[in-house]
């Protein structure tokens, strides 16, 4: 199945291109999270067969997934917290998921919004607490086009310097994921580090 996703996102990327890039990580930030791990990985691998280029996969992704975010801050801003809740049923976004955002925002502040566009289950979410607290929107937009330029290429160099191996994927898709993971992890704690030290 994993494989059948990822050749059909190679497919879509290779009939529309950049644009299949745009749409996939835009709603990466919404709430409809695709994963962006299957729109930039597959992305890069057409960028290692020639079929793309790899800085603007990745300059693309980064701009889809900043407005993606924005879309999702304004929304929140504009509709609050009880509609928030009400469509996110219609997504099978949990009350309990966004409790849990909302808690993990009020207690990191603003930069939760940069340290939650590295955690896997945040990052899609991030934008509506801070948009339900009405955070400085520069403010906002600097953190999170830190945290998705960060990310993005990160993705998208990872399906590069597989290249054409995409079986490499699908066989160790897990632990892609998890070096991701821990790498996530130990940005965000260098961020709590330098925190404390100030």
């Amino acid at each position: 199945m994993v494989h059948d996703l990822i050749n059909f996102i190679v497919n879509m990327i290779n009939e529309i291109g950049y644009l299949g890039i745009f749409i996939g990580m835009f709603l990466e930030s919404t709430l409809i999270p695709i994963p962006s791990e299957l729109v930039m990985i597959p992305a890069g691998i057409a960028s290692a067969k020639g079929i793309m280029n790899i800085y603007l996969v990745t300059i693309v992704g980064t701009l889809g997934n900043i407005l993606g975010a924005v879309f999702s801050y304004y929304l929140a801003l504009t509709l609050g917290r009880k509609i928030i809740l009400k469509i996110g049923k219609y997504f099978f976004i949990k009350t309990e998921t966004i409790v849990k955002i909302e808690v993990f925002f009020k207690k990191y502040g603003s930069a939760s919004v940069f340290i939650g566009r590295l955690l896997p289950g945040f990052r899609h979410f991030i934008s509506l607490p801070a948009g339900l607290a009405k955070m400085d929107f520069k403010l906002f937009l600097f953190y999170t086009s830190l945290g998705a330029t960060i990310w993005t290429s990160i993705l998208a160099f990872t399906g590069y310097f597989i290249g054409e191996n995409q079986d490499l994927i699908v066989k160790n898709i897990k632990e892609i994921s998890l070096v991701i993971l821990i790498f996530s992890i130990f940005a965000v704690s260098i961020i709590f580090a330098y925190k404390k030290i100030r």
